[in-house]
């Protein structure tokens, strides 16, 4: 598993929408814009207490979701395994000439690309 930090960015990219507007907004503040609780709650009207609450039950759908579908586990598997043709294109790149060398670099132009996507 990735650093905790990303993964519960990723969780919240791939399932966000799954949250409330309360629960979206609560953990999108506290872990990818960095407020405290204390600063959430005062801007809110609540207690540290019920900001807490209202974000580990967001952080425990995204969680369950991810257990049920796989889908942030399937994304990262995916990207190393293009990470790793792509390193192997790039050194049959590097020992051949001709057709083979111009088509290894067209595959790791198109990786790049897929990359970006």
């Amino acid at each position: 598993m990735p650093e905790e930090t990303v993964w519960r960015t990723m969780l919240f990219d791939f399932y966000g929408e799954l949250l409330t507007d309360k629960q979206r907004e609560y953990f999108d503040l506290h872990y990818n814009s960095d407020l405290s609780l204390a600063e959430i709650a005062e801007s809110s009207g609540i207690s540290r207490q019920g900001v807490w609450d209202i974000i580990r039950r967001a952080e425990a759908i995204l969680r369950e979701t991810e257990e049920k579908t796989g889908l942030v586990a399937r994304f990262q598997a995916q990207r190393e395994i293009l990470r790793g043709v792509e390193s192997k294109l790039t050194r049959l790149e590097q020992i051949t000439d001709g057709e083979a060398k111009a088509l290894a670099g067209e595959i790791i132009h198109r990786l790049g690309e897929l990359r970006q996507a």
